[in-house]
């Protein structure tokens, strides 16, 4: 698959979009805290990611509905795989390690893990 580059606004509204699973740029807008982004930013940033084939949309005579085209599971991969191999030297071993270590994992969290994995 194809890298997908996102800015920080972009992914924020993946987000929203992941949450919503559909909508329109007003109901992406209705899920932004205070201040709201204007009208035109959002309908700007959501062009965009239609752009990049990460979002798409049905038409209603001039209004659209949008919608992701990529799951959040699998941008999260993508996205892991980045941070496993620019910080970790590709090594998912030395990821779980520092998780280990620097943020305090316990042993029940370890298990949990180790539950997940085996299924």
């Amino acid at each position: 698959m194809e890298q997908i580059e996102l800015t920080k606004a972009e992914e924020q509204i993946m987000h929203i979009l992941w949450k919503l699973e559909r909508g329109f740029v007003k109901d992406v807008i209705k899920e932004f805290k205070e201040p709201k982004p204007a009208y035109s930013t959002v309908s700007t940033i959501i062009r965009i990611l239609v752009d990049k084939k990460v979002v798409s949309y049905k038409a209603y005579g001039k209004t659209h509905e949008y919608f992701p085209i990529i799951s959040k599971e699998v941008f999260s991969k993508q996205k892991m795989g980045e941070v496993i191999h620019k910080l970790f030297d590709d090594s998912p071993k030395k990821m779980l390690s520092f998780l280990v270590k620097k943020e305090k994992l316990s042993i029940a969290d370890l298990d949990e893990i180790m539950k997940t994995l085996k299924k």
